[in-house]
Order: C-alpha cells, then sequence, then structure tokens
C-alpha cells in the first residue's frame, strides 16, 4: 500500500475511482451522497492535480483511492461551532475521499486517514476538519472511530448538489516540537 500525491497519468484513475463511488450509490450500494455529472468528476481531479494537492494510494499497482488533502475551508465551515480553533495555517483538510468499492473492507479507508493525519503533522497542522454527507452513516462510523468529533451538520448547497446535509468534522492533533 503506497500513499503519495498524485502524477497527471492517475487522473483518469481518479476519476474511474469516483464513476465507481457513484455506480455505487446508483445501485444503492453505498450512500455517500454524490451525484454523477455533479460531483466530484474528472475537472475536480484535474484541478485538484493543478494546485498539487491530489493524493493517491496504490493497492497492489492500481488506484484504489484518492483524497484531496489541502488547507482550503469551504465557506460552511467558517460558520460552524468548532471546539479547536485554530489559525487557518494550523489547519488540514481532507476533501473529496473514496475508497474503490474493490479495495472495500481492508482497513484502506482508516490506513488513508492515518496517512492524512501524518501529512498534517508534517505540514504543521494540529488541527484537522473534513466534511461527510449526514447519510453516509459507514463513513460517519470510521471517523467516529478514528478520534474525530461531529461539530455541526449544515443544511447547505455544497459544490452544486442541492439540499445536502453535511456533517463537519473535526480532531486535533499533538504537535511534537
Amino acid at each position: 500500500m503506497i500513499f503519495r500525491k498524485a502524477t497527471e497519468k492517475d487522473i483518469e484513475k481518479v476519476a474511474e475511482v469516483y464513476a465507481d463511488i457513484h455506480t455505487c450509490e446508483e445501485k444503492g450500494i453505498t450512500c455517500c451522497g454524490w451525484t454523477r455529472g455533479v460531483y466530484p468528476s474528472i475537472e475536480v481531479a484535474q484541478k485538484s492535480f493543478e494546485r498539487d494537492d491530489l493524493f493517491v494510494c496504490e493497492l497492489d499497482g492500481e488506484i484504489a483511492g484518492t483524497a484531496i488533502i489541502n488547507k482550503i475551508q469551504l465557506e460552511e465551515y467558517k460558520i460552524a461551532p468548532w471546539l479547536y480553533e485554530a489559525d487557518d495555517d494550523r489547519v488540514m483538510v481532507l476533501h473529496t475521499f473514496a475508497i474503490s468499492s474493490k479495495a472495500a473492507r481492508k482497513g484502506l479507508g482508516r490506513k488513508f486517514v492515518e496517512f492524512y493525519e501524518q501529512y498534517a503533522l508534517s505540514e504543521g497542522c494540529d488541527v484537522l476538519r473534513m466534511d461527510t454527507s449526514y447519510k453516509n452513516s459507514i463513513a460517519r462510523a470510521m471517523y467516529k472511530k478514528l478520534g474525530y468529533r461531529e461539530a455541526d451538520i449544515v443544511d447547505c448547497t455544497f459544490n452544486g448538489m442541492p439540499e445536502v446535509r453535511l456533517v463537519l468534522l473535526e480532531k486535533k492533533l499533538s504537535l511534537l516540537h
């Protein structure tokens, strides 16, 4: 299992992971709250690659998971009652996190979140934030097990998807000096 920044040739594979999640959502296998043709798309992966914040996980030589990791906080984050207040330069955010259905139930999600936490620390960030759909019970349960606190639930239009109940999560890490 290898976690790394995506290369340009990974963009198509990341889009395939998004398509896989959309298919699983449409078949009722998962419930993450994404909408095919709206969010996420290959354009999301491309823009993230251009910002240098697109990450992938390789498993047996294939892209099995992806996430966008950066310090960009969504507008919805500005009104949240965060327990862990911090200057923006100390906050790392996990966006558009997806694990391919072919790699599901292998602990990859947990390991990707652990990678995110270590990456945040390496960048001097001790406050972690992320969001997920209210109806994504699998992700919410995993985040809770990993020590994330649900700070708020916000009703909004999210990345072009109307009527989303967005769960905002946070966690505080210890920076070792």
